[in-house]
């Protein structure tokens, strides 16, 4: 799929198994600008499973200038018992640095929400890192509003583990 106001060799496409290694190098890619690679420990082999396998986790939306990856959405599905709807969430968006300010990021949003509209979600959210501001502004211009209300927990790998035993 091309979107208005990008190139014209731009095109966005959902991502499939052989994309694997794609979608590692663009997650390890993203960690990097995080300023946390060493927290990537997926494989191939768990993307391929998660995301291609009898029920995927998630899906992803690759986008190619000329034919080759330059940027990445990954989403999924969560549910609002106030809405009685699920809720596309965004997990990741990354757009190589050299080929930032071409509107890539924006046409991968704009898709995403023509998903979520196709499939009747009644919202899309995404968190960012309070320090990304460049991404906070981006966001800011496309109509999306920060929730200060809600503050996000986590439990990692070891924290569940720990739970889980009492």
């Amino acid at each position: 799929m091309v979107l208005q106001g990008t190139k014209p060799d731009f095109r966005i496409r959902p991502a499939q198994s052989g994309d694997a290694p794609t979608i590692l190098a663009l997650i390890r890619d993203l960690a990097e600008y995080e300023r946390a690679p060493h927290e990537v420990v997926t494989t191939e082999e768990q993307l391929r499973e998660h995301l291609f396998g009898p029920q995927p986790a998630a899906e992803v939306l690759l986008g190619e200038e000329a034919g080759v990856p330059v940027c990445f959405a990954l989403f999924f599905y969560s549910f609002s018992t106030w809405m009685g709807r699920r809720g596309l969430y965004l997990e990741d968006l990354f757009v190589k640095p050299e080929v930032r300010g071409r509107g890539y990021g924006r046409a991968l949003l704009v898709r995403l929400a023509q998903i979520a509209r196709e499939r009747e979600c009644g919202r899309m959210e995404w968190a960012v890192l309070d320090w990304n501001e460049p991404a906070i502004q981006f966001y800011r211009k496309l109509g999306a509003r920060p929730n200060d209300d809600w503050t996000i927990f986590r439990l990692t790998m070891d924290g569940i583990s720990q739970l889980a035993g009492e």
